[in-house]
C-alpha cells in the first residue's frame, strides 16, 4: 500500500499531455532566466532593491515555488468542486477589484492602482480575475445551455456582470486586462453555442465600445498615436516602443548573446516585466522569439485539443474551461507580442507564465494545473471505457 502510494503521482505526471505539460515548464523555466537577465543592471542600480543583482530573480524564483505548490494542489480538486466553487470565487475576485480603489488600501504604482499590498508582496486581483472569468464564465454557459439563442436571458445577465468587472477596471486603470477579461467571457459564451448573428453584433458592439474609451481618455489616445508613428516622439510618447524596436533589430537572427542586451541598461523601460519579449529578441535574436511563439502555440493548441476532447465526453464544463484557459493564454500572449514587436498600442500586460510578477505566475499556474486535470480526467474516462 505505502509503495502503490508512492507511486501515485509518478502514474498522474505519466497520465497527462506531455506537449501541455513540456510546453508549460519551458516557458516558465526561460521566463526564469531572462527575467534574471532582463532585471541585472536595474536591481544592481537601484538602492530601493538593496543594488542586488539576483533581487528579481530571487522573488522570481520564490513566486515560481509558490505558484507550482499552488498549482499541485489545485491539480487535486476534481473539476466538479471548481464548477460549484466559480460563482463564488467570482464573487470574490469582484470584491478584491472593488477594495484595490479604496483610498488606503490599494498601492499606486505609476498612476495606477492595481495592488494590495500583503508585507513583503503585492496582490493583483486583475490576475486572479482572468482565471476566476474562466471558471465562471463556463459555469454561467453551461447553466444557460438551453437559452443560450436569447440575447435577454443568456447574454444580459453575464453583460452586466463583465460590465461591473469592466468598471472596477477601468478605475484603476487597467485596460489591458478588461479587454483580455472580456475575450475570455465572450469567448466561451461563443463556444457554448451563441448564435453566429448574436455574436457579430456583440463584435460590432464592443468594437465601438473600445473606440469610445480611447477616444474620451486622452493618456489612450497619446498611446495610439505614438504607436502610429514611435519615432515621430521617440523620447515622449514613442518611447517605450521604439527602444523595443531598436532591441528587436539589434538581436537580427541569432541575437547578441545571452545577458549582451544594452537596451536592458536603462533604456527599455519595464524590460523584466512588459517588454521582456525585446530583452529574449535581442540576446537570443528571431531564433528565440520563434522558440517563444511556438511554445505558446503548442500551449493553446493542446489546450483546444483538451477541450475538443471534453466534448466527445460529452463533459461541457471541463471543455469550456479548457478552451477558456486557451483563449485566455492565446489572447494575453499575442496582445503582449503585438505591443512588444510595434503591431499593436503600447498596453500594461505581462508575457504569461514568462513575466515577473507574483500574481500571474500563481494564476497561470493554478490555470495550467485545472487545464493538466481536465485532461487527466479525460483519460481516466476513457481507461474506464476501455476496460
Amino acid at each position: 500500500m505505502i509503495v502503490e502510494a508512492l507511486n501515485a503521482p509518478r502514474r498522474q505526471i505519466a497520465e497527462i499531455d506531455p506537449a501541455l505539460l513540456w510546453s508549460s515548464l519551458l516557458l516558465l523555466t526561460l521566463g526564469l532566466v531572462m527575467v534574471y537577465s532582463a532585471s541585472i543592471a536595474f536591481a544592481e542600480g537601484n538602492r530601493a532593491f538593496g543594488n542586488q543583482a539576483g533581487y528579481f530573480l530571487m522573488r522570481h524564483g520564490v513566486f515560481l515555488a509558490i505558484g507550482l505548490v499552488a498549482g499541485a494542489v489545485a491539480f487535486q480538486v476534481p473539476l466538479t468542486v471548481w464548477q460549484k466553487l466559480a460563482p463564488y470565487l467570482f464573487m470574490v475576485g469582484v470584491l478584491l477589484l472593488a477594495i484595490v480603489l479604496i483610498p488606503g488600501i490599494g498601492r499606486d504604482v505609476n498612476g495606477a492602482r492595481r495592488w494590495l499590498p500583503l508585507g513583503v508582496v503585492n496582490l493583483q486581483p486583475s490576475e486572479l480575475v482572468k482565471l476566476f472569468a474562466v471558471l465562471y464564465a463556463a459555469d454561467y454557459t453551461v447553466r444557460k445551455m438551453e437559452v443560450m439563442h436569447d440575447l435577454k436571458q443568456a447574454f444580459l445577465p453575464m453583460a452586466a456582470a463583465m460590465a461591473l468587472v469592466g468598471g472596477l477596471l477601468l478605475k484603476e486603470p487597467d485596460f489591458g486586462a478588461f479587454v483580455v477579461i472580456i475575450a475570455i467571457a465572450v469567448g466561451i459564451l461563443f463556444l457554448g453555442g451563441m448564435k453566429a448573428r448574436l455574436f457579430a453584433f456583440l463584435f460590432l458592439f464592443l468594437l465601438a465600445a473600445f473606440t469610445i474609451l480611447i477616444i474620451v481618455s486622452p493618456y489612450r489616445r497619446d498611446r495610439l498615436f505614438g504607436f502610429m508613428d514611435p519615432w515621430a516622439d521617440a523620447y515622449g510618447k514613442g518611447y517605450q516602443l521604439s527602444h523595443a524596436l531598436i532591441a528587436f533589430g539589434r538581436g537580427e537572427f541569432f541575437g547578441v548573446g545571452l545577458g549582451a542586451s544594452v537596451e536592458k541598461l536603462f533604456y527599455l523601460p519595464e524590460a523584466h516585466t512588459d517588454f521582456l519579449l525585446a530583452v529574449i529578441a535581442e540576446e537570443l535574436g528571431f531564433v528565440g522569439v520563434l522558440l517563444v511563439v511556438s511554445l505558446f502555440a503548442i500551449l493553446v493548441h493542446r489546450a483546444f485539443a483538451v477541450g475538443r476532447q471534453c466534448v466527445q465526453l460529452e463533459r461541457l464544463y471541463p471543455a469550456l474551461v479548457a478552451m477558456g484557459i486557451g483563449i485566455w493564454i492565446g489572447v494575453q500572449s499575442f496582445i503582449n507580442m503585438g505591443v512588444n514587436m510595434g503591431l499593436l498600442p503600447t498596453k500594461g500586460l505581462t508575457l504569461p507564465l514568462m513575466s515577473f510578477g507574483g500574481s500571474g505566475i500563481l494564476a497561470n499556474c493554478v490555470a495550467l494545473a485545472i487545464l493538466l486535470r481536465v485532461d487527466w480526467e479525460n483519460r481516466q474516462l476513457m481507461r474506464g471505457a476501455k476496460l
